[in-house]
């Protein structure tokens, strides 16, 4: 197939007020490549770029909210996509799925309550317990070998001792890069249902998905579970519009869902950005071509990570499933967290995520960024592979 977008430009992001490529104040020195947040380094579609330049044309930048043709548009992608059939009622909009995590666990849940997460794990899970004054409650995934599983057993026990109210799912999971599967989410949910326990889905990288594998909405699976689920989407990891502030919850349950609005009232935010939105709108409905094309490209990412790894006897690296992330295994470098970052900052020149972040059993992890263009992957790989050597003299 011949590839019609061009994934391999290297565009200068420094001075662009980028987390990810800005040192000033992050304690690093300029010269580190930087693979840590997860936001890719790729322009979005033209189909959204075309979008934004029409909003600017017009030139007012006033209140906003969206219309019908914008949930048409969203029913469209997700039941084309995934085989779910969502509703208009069921739509909240919020700025972002961190934002509506925080809006879930404080309307459906109360002070001390028990939360339950699945570590290694995207870290605002734990903080969005922590700082809400709920317990957090651990069910660890089970690693063999690089592949993450679920321990069913110790999933429900934790529910049963610690009477937790709420689970908050990660699928596709970051940053271990399972798609779950059918009967891995089937079972979780049985659970969950049979104990009473509410679910938020976290499912904002559902469009990243590699060949043999599919998404599947957990709320999409049957109706028990559709009515004990919020189910938190955006467009931004599919298409890299992090920047632009938009995110779509789906409550099909009216109770859960008026709990919902009732707390993000509170907050004090209304309207959306009319750039989110425009650009929402255009990347699912002229963004699928760019999609597809991504996703071939992200894939041979990880398999250039894969044939890297294999040469260097001290990390070890299991190709996702899911996501643009590596989670990479240098666990035999027999270092604490902090030891480790200076090692891959100072000796490697990398600027990655560390593992310790996501969860105690992530020491000794460093979470990769693989959504890049090739040459600078190529740059990040050698310094890895050439430091990693280095240390074993």
């Amino acid at each position: 197939m011949e590839q019609k977008f061009d994934f391999d430009r290297v565009i200068d992001r420094r001075n662009t007020w980028s987390i990810k490529y800005d040192m000033e104040g992050r304690g690093k020195p300029e010269n580190v490549l930087p693979l840590w947040v997860a936001d890719m380094d790729f322009p979005a579609p033209d189909c959204v770029l075309e979008a934004l330049e029409k909003q600017v044309k017009h030139g007012i930048f006033g209140y906003s909210d969206t219309d019908a043709a914008y949930f048409e548009t969203l029913y469209d992608w997700f039941e084309k996509r995934f085989g779910w059939k969502t509703e208009f009622d069921w739509l909240v909009k919020t700025p972002g799925v961190v934002n509506a995590i925080f809006t879930a666990v404080r309307a459906l849940t109360e002070k001390n309550d028990s939360i339950l997460i699945q570590q290694p794990v995207y870290y605002p899970f734990m903080t969005a317990a922590q700082k809400t004054g709920r317990r957090l409650i651990v069910s660890e995934l089970v690693n063999g070998a690089g592949f993450y599983g679920i321990d069913f057993d110790d999933f429900e026990n934790q529910i049963l001792q610690n009477k937790v109210k709420l689970f908050i799912l990660c699928n596709p999971h970051n940053p271990v890069g399972r798609v779950w599967t059918r009967a891995e989410l089937t079972r979780m949910g049985e659970i969950c249902v049979k104990h009473g326990v509410l679910v938020i889905s976290d499912e904002i990288h559902q469009d990243i998905v590699y060949s043999g594998h599919r998404h599947l909405p957990f709320a999409g699976l049957c109706p028990e579970f559709q009515k004990i689920t919020v189910t938190c989407t955006a467009p931004s990891k599919t298409f890299n519009l992090a920047g632009l502030h938009i995110s779509n919850i789906f409550i099909a349950d009216s109770g859960l869902r008026d709990r919902f609005t009732e707390e993000f009232a509170r907050t004090g935010l209304s309207q959306l950005s009319v750039m989110g939105i425009a650009a929402c709108q255009a990347a699912y409905r002229g963004g699928e071509a760019w999609l597809r094309e991504l996703l071939v490209y992200l894939e041979g990412n990880m398999m250039l990570i894969e044939q890297a790894m294999d040469s260097v006897p001290t990390i070890a690296f299991r190709r996702p499933e899911g996501t643009y992330l590596a989670w990479l295994d240098l666990r035999a470098f027999n270092m604490n967290p902090r030891k480790l970052d200076q090692f891959i900052t100072r000796e490697a020149g990398l600027w990655l995520s560390g593992g310790a972040a996501f969860g105690p059993s992530g020491e000794g992890f460093m979470r990769l960024n693989a959504a890049c263009p090739r040459s600078l992957l190529r740059e990040a790989l050698r310094r890895l592979t050439r430091s990693a050597a280095e240390k074993l003299k």
